[in-house]
């Protein structure tokens, strides 16, 4: 069964209403990670302690390896057990994830001034809401352009493993200029999957949390994303 806008469900909240209050709490995570993240990063960046920890004379150490590759393993976990625990569990590890997103990016308050991670921020917040809004209204299914920009993002996320070895500034440059293109594209689809998924009158109760939680998620990966992009072609160093 199809629903409008205007139709009314259980509880009385029209299906307009269960979208406002599903992207509310979208945008509500995918901030609170991005504040947690900022200011751990910026902490974490001053603190001599954690910078002995996590680097030596050689660059990185075992401790900072462990920082800069766990957030990989929490986000699978994430995913993997999106049906198996509940939504404070699903709660702990978003939190989780966003503390070591904002640890591993401590290095780039060494690298690059403040004053343009802050122009970075706000031309990255500028793009990613031009592609939110378009992947919201447009009436064009993204879907292929979806799949084709997953794709290129696992050719990416290989080479950048790859490339974190090999340390080549050419291939990160590369790197980066692809991704100025998936992750814009990416969060244009994105938002146009959340859309379809918000107004479901069907998803109640701790799973309607979690997709909220998910969609916060997602947009929350894709913004750092795109904001390391564009950083890595207008930091000043």
């Amino acid at each position: 069964m199809s629903y409008s806008n205007y139709d009314v469900i259980d509880g009385g909240k029209s299906v307009a209403d269960l979208s406002r209050s599903f992207f509310a709490n979208v945008y509500k995570y995918m901030f609170f990670a991005l504040a947690v993240s900022g200011g751990l990063a910026y902490y974490a960046s001053t603190s001599l302690p954690f910078l002995n920890m996590m680097f030596t004379e050689g660059g990185l150490s075992g401790f900072g390896y462990l920082i800069m590759f766990s957030p990989l393993l929490v986000v699978i976990g994430i995913h993997s057990m999106i049906n198996r625990i509940g939504f404070g569990g699903i709660m702990f590890m978003y939190i989780l994830y966003s503390v070591l997103i904002g640890l591993s990016l401590s290095f780039i308050f060494l690298i690059y001034t403040s004053s343009s991670i802050a122009l970075t921020f706000f031309v990255t917040a500028g793009a990613f809401g031009s592609m939110a809004l378009l992947g919201y209204f447009t009436k064009t299914d993204l879907s292929k352009m979806g799949s084709l920009m997953y794709m290129l993002f696992i050719g990416m996320f290989i080479a950048g493993l790859v490339n974190f070895f090999m340390e080549s500034e050419t291939m990160s440059y590369v790197i980066s200029f692809i991704g100025l293109f998936v992750f814009t594209g990416l969060t244009a689809w994105e938002m146009q999957r959340l859309k379809s998924v918000a107004g479901n009158p069907a998803l109640t109760g701790d799973e309607r949390k979690k997709q909220e939680l998910m969609g916060g998620l997602t947009l929350y990966i894709l913004f750092i994303n795109l904001f390391m992009s564009i950083l890595r072609f207008v930091g000043d160093r």
